[in-house]
């Protein structure tokens, strides 16, 4: 078991129920009625690339799905979040994005992005931190809590002579050392970045010289600084016909060059992003928070998750469900929980990183080899957890099965 989403789900309940309220925005929106079905129990957990969209094209599926979804009048019939590994765009941005893909409004509090869950780390958010990732990075850091960021490039413009791998961009000349920069208290990563060379080598050199990257140490603190990632996906799936690159593959490469430098393993103050529990617990209360202001009354007891990639959409939901079953058995025992929701159902789609085996597909490894493991250092090997309760062509089959299961009419 990954022992930091233990650990995060140990330390974080009173933390997590206040940032999703600041993000759920209790505004009084009006939503519509459910249908003849009467209030929903259920709701769905829905990633985005994979499974709605295949870069910036919306996948067919996707709009027969919300056809069932939303009702004639334009309101979900159901609650809906949508939880995404990325994290290199404004969740506004990504709201507005969907709604004009999928025909109907997504509201920002609808859209969970990996770092979302980052509103909870209040006791880093006053620290000077070094921000690595692309987008609106500053803004994005801001909006999450993080009061005092300094991005990669504004450290190498500091610290000119740092980045060397360029030979286009190296100084022609040496500039004078500075000791006016204050020192940075530490790292947050929020997406893959452009320049890799850059990013991985002044993230080091932060970290090897205790956040004073002009400066050099005889030997490399260890402890080391905090270090707060999200997004923790090898591949993830866009236009191309085969898996892409993602943050995970970053911070692979992070921690195999600091191990190698220091003969010490990298560590992590947070990881959020599927498959952490943190990101599902937030989910859950996002979308309770949803029902209420819906005005269903009924509890949201079923969790349908519905991803593409068996290492973080169904690892993370069945880690999760594992996680809902032993908070009903200390519940059992006289240990209430504070959320309700009793199941959280792992649904594989065939849209994105998973294919199926197909007649020319090879077969199992010789001598029983077992396929190789996509997931972060930090969550154990656990087969289990990666097999999906049911894989499904596509969304649009994955809202039919839900449907079904649920007893609500196919409209």
């Amino acid at each position: 078991m990954a022992a930091l989403c233990e650990a995060a789900a140990r330390w974080a309940p009173g933390l997590w129920r206040r940032a999703a309220r600041a993000a759920a925005g209790l505004g009084g929106r009006r939503f519509g009625s459910g249908g003849a079905q009467g209030p929903p129990t259920f709701g769905f957990l829905l990633d985005i690339d994979g499974v709605l969209v295949r870069g910036h094209s919306i996948i067919p599926a996707a709009r027969e799905a919300f056809r069932r979804l939303v009702s004639p009048q334009g309101q979900l019939r159901v609650p809906v979040v949508f939880v995404t590994n990325a994290g290199n765009m404004l969740q506004h941005s990504r709201a507005q994005e969907l709604s004009a893909l999928l025909g109907f409004q997504v509201e920002p509090d609808q859209v969970i992005l990996a770092h979302s869950p980052m509103k909870l780390f209040s006791q880093h958010h006053e620290r000077r931190l070094l921000v690595s990732g692309q987008g609106p990075l500053v803004e994005n850091a801001r909006a999450l809590g993080f009061k005092h960021v300094v991005t990669v490039d504004e450290l190498r413009a500091a610290f000119p002579v740092l980045d060397v791998v360029d030979l286009a961009r190296r100084p022609k000349t040496t500039p004078l050392p500075r000791n006016d920069f204050p020192a940075i208290e530490g790292v947050l990563l929020l997406g893959e970045p452009v320049r890799w060379e850059t990013s991985l080598q002044l993230i080091m050199d932060v970290l090897l010289s205790d956040g004073n990257p002009g400066t050099g140490l005889a030997s490399a603190p260890y402890p080391h600084l905090p270090v707060l990632a999200s997004n923790v996906d090898l591949l993830w799936m866009a236009e191309a016909k085969m898996p892409r690159f993602g943050h995970g593959t970053f911070l692979l490469c992070l921690e195999a060059i600091y191990r190698k430098v220091t003969g010490r393993e990298l560590r992590y103050e947070g990881l959020t992003g599927k498959p952490s529990i943190l990101t599902y617990r937030y989910a859950e209360d996002l979308l309770r928070r949803q029902a209420a202001r819906r005005g269903w009354a009924a509890p949201i007891r079923n969790l349908y998750a519905v991803g593409d990639n068996p290492m973080s959409d169904v690892y993370g939901a069945n880690l999760f469900h594992r996680y809902l079953q032993r908070g009903r058995e200390g519940a059992e025992e006289g240990k209430p929980r504070p959320l309700a929701a009793q199941s959280c159902v792992s649904i594989l789609v065939c849209t994105g990183v998973y294919r199926p085996p197909g007649p020319g597909s090879p077969g199992p490894a010789q001598g029983g080899e077992e396929p190789p493991f996509h997931g972060h250092r930090d969550f154990s090997l656990s087969p289990g957890l990666m097999e999906a309760s049911h894989v499904v062509r596509d969304v649009h089959e994955a809202v039919r099965l839900v449907f079904q299961k649920e007893g609500w009419a196919l409209e």
